[in-house]
């Protein structure tokens, strides 16, 4: 049975843990890039680095994907991020865009979502000026 790449890595990303690091060079080049609002990174050992500091700073950091879908060598993937900080949950909603080179590993990978709405906005101090500007330039007011 042939496994695309998508799968491999929705498998993958689905049972991340620690120990399922030492295989990232599995699912990524050598020479991948990474970038999400946070980081912007080139090669698979920095980006072993920003799961590493994920399990760090976060309990129990899981990814579940919803839609999905795969053409030649591009792959595009909703997901919702779900972890604890400091005893409260958070899920945070975005998509994926993955290329990958000829031997099926991802070569780039652009994460979207908004830390405004999916993160800050949730934090108790910083949660109120973001909430507050939301609704200051909402044209729905």
């Amino acid at each position: 049975m042939n496994v695309t790449p998508l799968k491999r890595t929705i498998d993958w990303y689905a049972t991340l843990d620690i120990p399922a690091l030492s295989g990232i060079d599995q699912i990524y080049a050598k020479d991948a890039s990474f970038k999400d609002p946070f980081n912007d990174v080139t090669g698979v050992n920095a980006i072993r680095t920003i799961f590493e500091h994920m399990f760090k700073t976060t309990v129990h950091p899981r990814f579940v994907f919803a839609e999905s879908f795969e053409q030649d060598q591009q792959a595009f993937l909703t997901w919702q991020f779900l972890f604890s900080l400091n005893g409260k949950e958070y899920a945070v909603n975005g998509a994926s865009h993955l290329h990958f080179d000829d031997a099926g590993l991802i070569s780039q990978h652009r994460d979207y979502w908004d830390p405004a709405e999916e993160l800050w906005q949730k934090l108790p101090l910083l949660g109120v000026v973001i909430r507050w500007l939301r609704a200051k330039f909402s044209a729905s007011r």
